[in-house]
């Protein structure tokens, strides 16, 4: 950090102006999840392996559909902001733009087809 100024010491932002913000958003979502999992887990596991009527019928009440709902949305944004900050560190130039566009597109399109599904299910 001898390359920094004082004055980016102190506001803790390094020469991309960003690192921070990236640093700070992964923790919340690790902590997010951290909690989602779980509740995940417990709730996904109880209705492993039953038929689909009952599976319906379970999804259907707000408890099950919002931690399911919840998991795809900030376990993928998890990704989407991990993936960037290893694709930002290991390749450069138009590989770099290229890779960050194909992962953020994948991400997003992920939830949404996560949620529709969850949606179709609980409706």
């Amino acid at each position: 950090m001898h390359f920094l100024t004082d004055r980016k010491r102190a506001e803790g932002l390094g020469s991309a102006r960003s690192g921070t913000m990236h640093h700070w958003i992964m923790q919340v979502s690790a902590v997010g999840l951290a909690v989602l999992i779980p509740l995940f887990v417990f709730t996904f596991g109880s209705i492993l392996g039953a038929p689909h009527e009952e599976v319906v019928a379970y999804y259907e009440r707000p408890f099950p559909s919002i931690v399911a709902g919840l998991t795809i949305l900030v376990g993928l944004y998890h990704f989407r902001q991990g993936a960037q900050i290893m694709i930002e560190d290991y390749t450069r130039g138009l590989t770099r733009k290229a890779l960050i566009v194909a992962t953020i597109c994948l991400s997003y399109a992920l939830m949404a087809t996560g949620l529709y599904a969850l949606i179709r299910l609980a409706l």
